[in-house]
């Protein structure tokens, strides 16, 4: 025989794998009370002839808030900071098998809801927590920083739920727009925030309005989140995606970083990334990888089913096997969005075994398929936000591996621009990109024309099964630009790596150099890098090639 422990102590690591043999064993028909506490499993391994002790949890108990003091309903600065510490005190007395109940109120409270080291509870949320919509008297920590409306960390078998649709509502319209960006920056407090936790359910309630991330899950493990809803809007009423609406500014629905999580039966509508797989970097207590992930039966809009932004590290940072399926994206701004971020000589990624399936997209806004450098203006050397402009840049980083990426049975409808991005790096293209039955109907005309896509930096990927338009760059297409061609706004880039200005290529450029004795605008466009002047060459033209 051997001795299984259920459930973990204070102040131990995880037993990740005695947790699930326990649960495989409650899995074959035994009643499982989520008032007890499973103290010890005997079991014999390949077959089942033990014995599962249940031992109850006498001094369990249901911590009732509006009981030990809370007062509903007043929204008055006395009592939000009452309310705020009885919670957090409610917190603190957690020992096994208690629940924390929230009733059917609405409970105005700040954030700065805090706790570590409990296991086997529950957070019952039948009514709503509202918090404060005042940043001046929003707690913060010495460096000013504000804190979190909640954060838990190190947690383990806790379970979020409700009786109904309990609601965490971050009333964030006080926080958001462009000018209080521009004051404020992402200085604002995200809903919930879990951090370094494993074997965690969230389910059943509304995330509304959170001021930042309505959710950050770090370095976790075997987590699920069911039959929830994501709502940031500044009018309730809108169904686009406007550049008003856009000045929510980072209300990420559900990013999480970690191993073993599924994510289903979901509706989110946000003005960011609506799911993120974020990466670990270079590993943490739970888990090495962001990995083994399955999303399937979500309605978004937002900034899509995303992958990122992913970051290099040392270490050599991996996220892989991530499933999106069967799920629906009305108006959404992007839609597909696998996407690396800016880094450093040195440090690697890897992206790969990715599939998404079964999606089906109504009037994207902007870009149905993104795969590639993340779009975004507050990092330095990122694709720019204004990109296709000629004006700006889409630097596509050589230190990310992207592999084995497969769309299939997508269909997108009506998009309002061309409908997709795939820019690898030339020097580590992407590899194994296919496209099965991914249709889009009636795609803009902008700004990639009958191309349909900027497409470069991917090899051995291929189309199959009904995809129309196909990538150009798929199927051995081209990858550069060849000498003497122009440029055009997919930022294609030249064979050669150089290129040169041209008056019949304006506002892009034409691959190749000037050879010598020829006419050039800067000595940039030169084969020798040098010219020198002569009037020989022309109005608006500086100098002749050496």
């Amino acid at each position: 025989h051997k001795r299984i422990y259920c459930g973990n102590t204070r102040g131990n690591a995880t037993f990740s794998e005695p947790t699930r043999e326990c649960r495989a064993i409650i899995n074959k028909g035994l009643a499982f009370n989520t008032m007890s506490r499973i103290i010890i499993a005997y079991a014999v391994l390949g077959s089942f002839v033990g014995a599962l002790f249940l031992v109850s949890s006498s001094n369990a108990t249901i911590h009732n808030i509006e009981t030990a003091g809370a007062i509903p309903d007043a929204s008055d600065t006395a009592t939000m900071w009452k309310n705020g510490g009885i919670l957090n005190g409610t917190i603190d007395l957690l020992k096994s098998g208690d629940t924390v109940l929230i009733p059917n109120k609405t409970f105005h409270l700040y954030g700065g809801i805090t706790g570590s080291g409990f296991f086997n509870v529950t957070f019952q949320i039948d009514g709503t927590l509202s918090f404060a919509n005042d940043r001046k008297t929003w707690p913060a920590d010495a460096n000013g920083n504000v804190l979190q409306c909640m954060h838990f960390s190190n947690i383990e078998n806790v379970v979020f739920t409700s009786n109904g649709t309990g609601t965490l509502d971050g009333n964030g319209a006080a926080w958001w727009g462009a000018i209080k960006y521009l004051e404020h920056a992402e200085n604002r407090p995200k809903l919930l925030e879990i951090h370094n936790a494993s074997f965690i359910t969230v389910e059943h309630l509304f995330f509304k309005n959170s001021p930042y991330w309505n959710t950050n899950f770090n370095d976790i493990s075997d987590v699920t989140i069911r039959y929830c809803d994501v709502s940031a809007k500044m009018d309730e009423n809108s169904n686009s995606h406007s550049a008003l609406e856009l000045t929510a500014f980072n209300t990420d629905g559900f990013d999480l970083s970690g191993q073993n999580v599924h994510i289903h039966d979901c509706n989110i509508w946000n003005q960011d990334d609506c799911i993120a797989v974020k990466d670990m970097g270079g590993g943490g207590n739970r888990a090495r990888c962001s990995e083994n992930w399955l999303i399937e039966r979500v309605n978004a809009s937002g900034l899509g089913l995303t992958i990122g932004s992913i970051g290099a590290s040392t270490q050599g940072t991996c996220v892989r096997n991530i499933t999106f399926k069967d799920s629906v994206m009305h108006n959404t701004f992007k839609g597909v969005y696998i996407k690396s971020r800016p880094t450093s000589p040195g440090n690697t990624a890897t992206i790969e075994d990715i599939v998404y399936e079964n999606i089906t997209m109504y009037d994207p806004e902007q870009w149905a398929v993104w795969i590639g450098p993340a779009q975004q203006d507050d990092t330095q050397g990122a694709c720019n936000l204004a990109w296709p402009s000629p004006l700006v840049s889409c630097p596509v980083p050589a230190e990310f591996t992207f592999r084995n990426i497969k769309l299939s049975n997508i269909r997108i409808l009506n998009p309002k621009q061309s409908p997709g991005v795939i820019l690898g790096n030339l020097t580590n293209p992407m590899q194994n990109v296919s496209f099965s039955n991914v249709v889009v109907t009636n795609p803009g005309d902008k700004p990639w024309g009958s191309k349909f896509y900027a497409c470069y930096g991917v090899v051995n990927s291929t189309t199959s099964a009904g995809t129309s338009p196909v990538p150009p760059c798929f199927n051995g297409g081209a990858q550069c630009v060849s000498n003497g061609q122009c440029q055009d706004a997919t930022s294609m880039p030249c064979c050669s790596g150089g290129s040169h200005e041209t008056a019949d290529c304006l506002p892009y450029y034409r691959c190749g150099c000037i050879p010598a004795g020829q006419c050039a605008t800067t000595s940039g466009g030169c084969c020798s890098g040098k010219c020198h002047h002569t009037i020989n060459c022309g109005v608006g033209i500086t100098c002749r090639c050496d």
